[in-house]
């Protein structure tokens, strides 16, 4: 078995294939995009330190949600890296609005150890190893569901880059997974969250360099109440913009909203 599908393997094995259990320990389910595995789940243990109610995480593709939530899926607050989904369930009657903008995001071209292209923020390199045949494989999310796969998508056609890399590249069904390709050497390289690669997990297996911000659409990140939430999952949403939360957010690598130009 090569390493490539060995990693494919491993990652599908930790994507989010079924829904949760509603209230499941009477613990409220949280729908977040993958882009806050690590910052999400140190403030929900910040929560429960306070003296908050435990928070059942979820996390996967912003797009996916937003469908399982309108087919019914028994989230109580839903965390999308795009407000787009957040705003297109409040539309419809299924969220409270207006919800609130938590973060603005950011990407990077992250690089494994012992990858053969060199971390450029302006990406030149990158394109260069595309076609000199030094970069096999890129890992991005899958832009047709996921909001950094699009950023990604959007930064490589600002740098000229895009028809070069088509041909090589790894789809992840959300960031997490296109960030388990990349650090497992499966790729020489990914555009992925900063949240993630700067992330111990990751920085501990490569390196990386944040890509301008004006090279793709703002990663503009709303959370909404879905409608019928319990007073444990509106406490947590309100912990959420507590100054302990927004600087745990800070401190993984986003922008938040007031101080974004």
């Amino acid at each position: 078995m090569t390493r490539f599908v060995f990693a494919l393997l491993l990652a599908l094995s930790f994507a989010p294939c079924c829904l949760p259990p509603a209230h499941a320990d009477g613990a409220p389910n949280v729908a977040a995009a993958a882009d806050l595995k690590f910052a999400l789940s140190e403030i929900a243990e910040a929560h429960e330190r306070a003296g908050g109610a435990r928070v059942r995480l979820s996390f996967g593709s912003s797009g996916i949600f937003r469908r399982q939530i309108a087919q019914g899926a028994p989230f109580e607050l839903f965390l999308s890296a795009d407000e787009a989904y957040a705003e297109a369930l409040i539309q419809e009657g299924r969220a409270e609005g207006p919800g609130a903008l938590y973060a603005i995001g950011r990407i990077a071209l992250y690089l494994p150890n012992g990858s053969p292209v060199k971390a450029d923020n302006k990406l030149r390199d990158l394109a260069a190893a595309a076609k000199d045949g030094r970069l096999k494989k890129l890992a991005i999310a899958n832009p047709e569901h996921a909001p950094y796969g699009r950023a990604a998508r959007e930064a490589l056609q600002r740098a000229g880059a895009w028809e070069a890399v088509q041909g090589k590249l790894v789809l992840g069904e959300n960031a997490a997974q296109a960030a388990r390709f990349a650090a497992s050497g499966s790729a020489q390289a990914g555009i992925l969250p900063l949240s993630l690669v700067r992330a111990e997990e990751l920085a501990a297996k490569g390196g990386f360099a944040t890509l301008p911000e004006t090279w793709h659409a703002p990663l503009r990140q709303r959370m909404v109440l879905i409608k019928g939430a319990g007073a444990a999952a509106r406490a947590f949403y309100d912990f959420l913009q507590s100054p302990e939360a927004r600087a745990v957010l800070v401190r993984h690598g986003f922008v938040l909203p007031e101080t974004a130009r």
